[in-house]
């Protein structure tokens, strides 16, 4: 087995490392946020670091890097408030990555992929159309991480919307009968073809003899 110390990380070329680091954590969720500008102008950026906080208030977060250089998508919420999270599935994935690219403010990524525009339900902010998981946002708050300068964004969601045929009867989502991606590591995506579910488990009983 490879063993990797914190010293020799600092030393890796730094390509390798950001690989390395960014894979190391497992497979992570894929999503486009949606959001606007006050001007109207849409954005949409994929997303690996959205995670659940609760359920109730049903709260999501994702981290957001360090703003010493313009992040669009950051500028939005706080100017607006609202965004959208958008699962990225199979069918899109080319188009998903592409939305890592660094564009200038006044230009749409929506203008430069094959992704859509939907809206729904007077929500400002643009969702993707036809990700199988869609959800409206409501920017709650913000932490500064002072180890290395990222910011982690608490939202609530206001409005869910499913596919009908993933939504299990146990209220459980099935994302594989989406083709729902995950991200390993920068720019690998996975698609799940199925799901082992199991039960919820319960300490085991310790019989002792007299």
């Amino acid at each position: 087995m490879m063993h990797y110390s914190r010293k020799k990380i600092d030393q890796l070329q730094h390509v390798y490392r950001i690989n390395l680091i960014n894979s190391c954590s497992g497979y992570k969720s894929a999503n486009l946020l949606g959001s606007v500008s006050k001007d109207g102008i849409t954005n949409v950026a994929v997303f690996s670091s959205v995670t659940h906080l609760g359920s109730n208030p049903p709260v999501l977060g994702f981290i957001l890097r360090p703003t010493t250089v313009p992040r669009n998508t950051y500028k939005n919420i706080k100017q607006t408030r609202v965004f959208t999270i958008n699962h990225v599935h199979e069918d899109i994935l080319a188009d998903a990555h592409h939305t890592s690219a660094k564009y200038p403010h006044e230009i749409s990524e929506f203008d430069m992929t094959a992704l859509e525009t939907e809206y729904k339900n007077g929500c400002i902010a643009p969702f993707v159309k036809g990700c199988p998981v869609q959800m409206k946002m409501r920017f709650k708050e913000e932490y500064y991480i002072k180890t290395n300068g990222v910011l982690h964004i608490i939202a609530e969601i206001e409005d869910l919307y499913i596919q009908n045929e993933l939504v299990q009867e146990d209220g459980f989502i099935d994302l594989s009968k989406g083709n729902v991606a995950a991200i390993n590591g920068l720019d690998a995506y996975a698609v799940a073809k199925g799901n082992t579910r199991l039960e919820y488990q319960r300490p085991k009983k310790i019989f002792q003899m007299d």
